[in-house]
């Protein structure tokens, strides 16, 4: 990355550099591609460098894993240190109250105005899908690198009945940022919370046409069910730009929706972490300038991502040199596949020309599509021959074939829920199947299944412990503020506090991933409004609680999201 002449020594201009989706850790004891992800961070952060930027933003997904190794740990706070400490001076202001912006840490101020720091590149970051909060604490590995003083982790909410989100306001010479930020929350439950309009937005109070507003959010964009994603519409139309995570296709350049009049940017993953069309797209990050309510985003080439190459083949499409009754027809299947994959490693080569920072092994992926009657043929022997030219010689070749559906065009029309068989759904199946005596009597079904859920997706060995202990807990103090003593008054108390109503239901639930909140986290002020907008939509759920709004430096007005 070469500096930008444009507006360098401008002092009304903010210079960030966007990057999402690193995926550190991702592989990392693979032979071959285990140094990937370390090496495309330690460019991104020498690009930030390198170009004098004021913060560094990212957009989630930080990590791979949910609890990553010492290894990943040790690379990121050494890289973090290597490029983001220095005696270059911070030019920009933090104008917000910042225990509200930075309430996740015993230390909520900016990192780079903590008198036992010197950092020169500020890092802020949300939380993604993969490296979210867990546990009865309610952290995660960026709130380790946020104690440590290296990132900046923001956006995270507290309540899972109600979303506010505070931003961070910035200012450089003239120029007012408003930087807003939410982390990965379950799409389907966050797409409720905005039909619900649960969901608001915190903005000055005064001169609000003066800011230009920056939002980060880790959510599925594109849609995979009728409820799994969030639509930009959902989006208040004050936004200027958006920073979209968690989608690995890098779509970089802003693209204007219509309806809402903001822009979006999907910068997409910094390395392939599946074989999909998607991920074939070369990798940028972005260099984002904002001076007053214009922006330019500059899309800048990573160099050190492994190339990845996909093509289709449709076997049916060569019937001029084989068919399925074609005498040794798996040969020649093979000879087309091989032809392929040979075309792919010669392309990958010219295009490393000049890249000595590209890994010499690109990822090959050639998808197969073998219906009409043809037969597989056995891969592992195919991948032999590729071996030492390819990073993935396991899988190479993925056969797949085309099944001939019958439209019910009836069932079109009302659809139905998205299939797929979760963790939480497995349990609730179970006790809603099971006998009287094993049913559960101061547990309910759907504590047990978020338990469960945490133990295997997130490896949150105590999830289930910490939900005993809640619920005991709580079940020990209804008995007490009862005063029951006898034992059937006993059973039919602990049964009656199994089934509670209301926003009581999700305590023990919300108790495994919300940290619990004290009553000073949060002051009232009544000069603050909250506007309710959009259209109505016909969805039960459990009724809100009322949550304080957070009070500001410069009062701040609650907007609701535009549905």
């Amino acid at each position: 990355c070469s500096p930008s002449s444009c507006l360098l020594k401008d002092e009304d201009t903010f210079k960030i550099l966007i990057a999402t989706d690193i995926h550190l850790g991702y592989l990392e004891k693979d032979a071959i591609r285990g140094q990937d992800t370390y090496n495309t961070l330690n460019e991104i952060l020498d690009c930030a460098k390198k170009n004098k930027v004021d913060f560094i933003l990212l957009g989630g997904d930080l990590f791979h894993e949910n609890k990553p190794s010492r290894r990943c740990l040790h690379s990121s706070i050494s890289m973090l240190r290597k490029y983001c400490m220095g005696d270059s001076p911070v030019t920009f202001n933090i104008l917000s109250d910042q225990t509200v912006n930075f309430n996740t840490t015993q230390f909520p101020w900016v990192n780079y105005q903590d008198e036992n720091l010197n950092i020169s590149i500020p890092v802020f970051s949300i939380h993604g899908n993969h490296d979210d909060p867990t546990g009865a604490e309610g952290l995660c590995a960026l709130d380790l690198l946020s104690a440590s003083g290296l990132v900046n982790h923001f956006g995270h909410s507290h309540s899972v009945e109600r979303i506010e989100i505070s931003p961070v306001l910035m200012q450089k010479g003239s120029t007012k940022l408003a930087l807003y930020g939410l982390g990965s929350i379950p799409d389907e439950r966050l797409y409720r919370m905005f039909v619900n309009k649960q969901v608001t937005m915190l903005r000055p109070k005064e001169d609000q046409d003066g800011w230009f507003n920056l939002f980060a959010i880790h959510q599925n964009r594109s849609k995979h069910g009728p409820t799994n994603y969030i639509p930009e519409q959902f989006l208040d139309d004050f936004l200027d730009l958006v920073v979209w995570g968690h989608e690995h296709e890098c779509l970089i350049t802003p693209a204007r929706n219509e309806q809402q009049l903001f822009y979006v940017t999907q910068p997409g993953s910094s390395v392939a972490t599946s074989l999909s069309p998607g991920e074939a797209t070369k990798k940028h990050i972005g260099l984002l300038k904002v001076k007053g309510r214009k922006m330019n985003m500059q899309k800048i080439p990573l160099k050190t991502v492994r190339q990845f190459f996909i093509q289709d083949v449709v076997l049916a499409d060569y019937e001029d040199l084989f068919t399925p009754e074609t005498p040794q027809v798996t040969k020649k299947m093979e000879d087309l596949c091989y032809a392929k994959v040979i075309e792919m490693l010669e392309e990958a080569e010219k295009e490393r020309i000049g890249c000595p920072l590209t890994p010499e092994k690109p990822l090959v992926r050639l998808r197969v599509d073998y219906s009409g009657g043809f037969e597989t043929f056995n891969t592992s022997r195919f991948s032999q021959k590729f071996v030492d030219r390819v990073a993935n010689p396991k899988d190479i070749i993925h056969f797949l074939r085309k099944h001939e559906v019958t439209i019910d065009y009836g069932k079109l029309i009302k659809p139905t829920a998205v299939g797929g068989l979760r963790v939480e759904d497995m349990v609730k199946q179970y006790f809603e199947a099971a006998e009287q005596k094993v049913q559960l009597s101061l547990l309910t079904e759907q504590g047990m299944g978020k338990a469960i859920q945490e133990y295997v997706d997130k490896d949150e060995k105590d999830a289930i412990e910490e939900l005993i202990t809640c619920q005991l807990e709580k079940t020990q103090r209804h008995l007490q503020a009862r005063g029951v003593t006898t034992e059937q008054d006993i059973d039919a108390e602990a049964r009656r506090c199994h089934r509670p109503s209301g926003a009581n239901l999700h305590d023990c639930v919300s108790f495994l991933t919300v940290p619990a909140l004290s009553s000073s986290s949060f002051s009232k002020n009544s000069s603050q409004s909250q506007t309710s907008r959009g259209v109505e939509f016909d969805d039960s759920d459990d009724e809100v609680r009322e949550e304080m709004i957070s009070c500001y430096k410069i009062p701040l007005l609650p907007v609701a999201f535009i549905i």
